[in-house]
């Protein structure tokens, strides 16, 4: 077993995940703020605010734990968005 760093290795490495990193982001921010992503989260939410009724939480603790979900969808949109 060599000590030696492979270093052309990796310089390939980072070379090739500096290219692709940011098509990633890219498409994953697309992603995100599509209108299909809208839909899908207003779907999501709303999902969640049917299911909460139905299982016998009140509404106005269902409308918050629904609200609480959408800040949570949103800030890890943001954070993601922000890196």
């Amino acid at each position: 077993m060599s000590d030696e760093i492979p270093v052309k290795e990796i310089g390939a490495l980072l070379d090739e995940v500096s290219t692709k990193v940011p098509k990633l982001i890219t498409s994953l921010m697309s992603t995100l703020y599509s209108p299909e992503a809208g839909s899908s989260m207003g779907k999501a939410v709303g999902n969640l605010y049917k299911e909460l009724l139905d299982s016998g939480i009140p509404k106005e603790d269902a409308q918050q734990m629904a609200k609480d979900y959408m800040r949570t969808l949103t800030s890890i949109a943001n954070i993601m968005k922000n890196d």
